[in-house]
C-alpha cells in the first residue's frame, strides 16, 4: 500500500493524527517527506512521531557513527513532518557484545542524538522494542533488566521519554505490567498493542527465544486491541495515576482481509478506554 492510500483508508477512523515510520521513503527524500506532511494536515490531522530503527550496538565505531547519523536524519525528518516525537532503539542483541558495553555505547550515541533533537523540539522516545524487519537479532534491550539500565544510565530530560509497548513485553516473555510499574514516570507516549497465542502457549515463546536469529513468533498474533492479552484497565490506570496525557498509537490490522474492520474496533476501544480513565 502506498502512503497516500494508508492516508485516505484512515479517513475511516476516529483518530487524531498518524504515526510515521521513518522507512516510507528515503531520509534524504525532503520534498516527498514534506509533501506528505501537507497530505495529512489537509485530513485534519498531525503527525505525532516518526519512528526510527537504530542501531547502536555495532561493534565496528565506524559503523555506530554511521547510525547516529541516521538517527539525526531521522529527527530532521520528524521536524519537517511537524512531529514531537522520534523515536530510538538501542540496537541489536548481537551474541559477541556484552552487556555492559552494549549499555555504554547506546548511552553514548543517545546522548549525542538527544543533544541534536533537542535543539529542533523533539523529544526522543525510547521504545521496549522486540526486532526490526531487517535485523539478524532482536532488540539489546529486549528484556527488562537491560532496558531498565539503559532508562538509568540516561538523565531525565524534557528532550527524552519512553514509547511504552506492553506487547513486546509479552514477546520477551515477561509482565508488562511490572515493566510499566518501573518506567511509567518516564512513559511519554504509548504503542497501543495486543497479541493471542495460535498454535503455542508462553512456555514455548519462551524455548523459541533460545535462537536469537528467529524472527516475529508465529505463535504470537496481533489481534484487536482490548481482546488479547493485554490488561488495558490496568495499563491506563497506571498511566493515569502519572497524569499521562500523550499519544497512544495504534498497532493493529495485519490482515489485508479484516484490517480495517480491527483497526475501527481498536480505535472505538481506546477512545472509550481513554475517556474512561481521563486521559484524553
Amino acid at each position: 500500500m502506498k502512503v497516500e492510500e494508508w492516508v485516505d483508508i484512515c479517513d475511516q477512523f476516529d483518530i487524531d493524527g498518524l504515526e510515521f515510520f521513518s522507512g516510507f521513503a528515503p531520509l534524504d527524500a525532503h520534498e516527498k517527506w514534506k509533501g506528505y506532511a501537507k497530505l495529512v494536515a489537509s485530513r485534519g490531522r498531525t503527525i505525532p512521531m516518526l519512528c526510527h530503527s537504530s542501531d547502536f550496538t555495532i561493534p565496528d565505531a565506524e559503523g555506530r557513527k554511521k547510525e547516529i547519523t541516521r538517527e539525526k536524519a531521522a529527527i530532521d525528518i520528524a521536524s519537517e513532518l511537524g512531529a514531537t516525537y522520534c523515536r530510538v532503539l538501542t540496537g541489536q542483541r548481537r551474541p559477541e557484545v556484552a552487556v555492559e558495553q552494549g549499555v555504554a555505547w547506546v548511552k553514548e550515541a543517545i546522548l549525542e542524538c538527544m543533544e541534536y533533537a533537542a535543539k529542533s523540539g523533539i523529544v526522543l522516545i525510547l521504545e521496549n522494542h522486540y526486532k526490526d524487519q531487517t535485523w539478524s537479532y532482536p532488540e539489546f534491550a529486549q528484556k527488562r533488566d537491560i532496558f531498565l539500565s539503559v532508562l538509568s544510565a540516561l538523565p531525565e530530560s524534557p528532550w527524552f521519554g519512553v514509547n511504552y509497548d506492553p506487547s513486546n513485553a509479552v514477546i520477551a516473555g515477561e509482565d508488562p505490567i511490572v515493566l510499566l510499574e518501573a518506567i511509567k514516570k518516564r512513559v511519554v507516549t504509548m504503542h497501543a498493542s495486543d497479541r493471542y497465542f495460535q498454535g503455542g502457549t508462553a512456555e514455548d515463546l519462551k524455548k523459541m527465544d533460545l535462537h536469537p536469529s528467529l524472527g516475529y513468533a508465529s505463535i504470537l498474533q496481533h489481534g484487536v486491541i482490548g481482546k488479547g492479552l493485554n490488561d488495558y484497565d490496568k495499563i491506563f490506570s497506571i498511566l493515569k495515576s502519572v497524569g499521562f496525557k500523550g499519544w497512544v498509537s495504534i498497532e493493529d490490522g495485519p490482515d489485508p482481509k479484516t484490517g480495517i474492520a480491527d483497526i475501527r474496533d481498536s480505535a472505538i476501544f481506546l477512545r472509550k478506554k481513554m475517556k474512561e480513565y481521563g486521559l484524553k
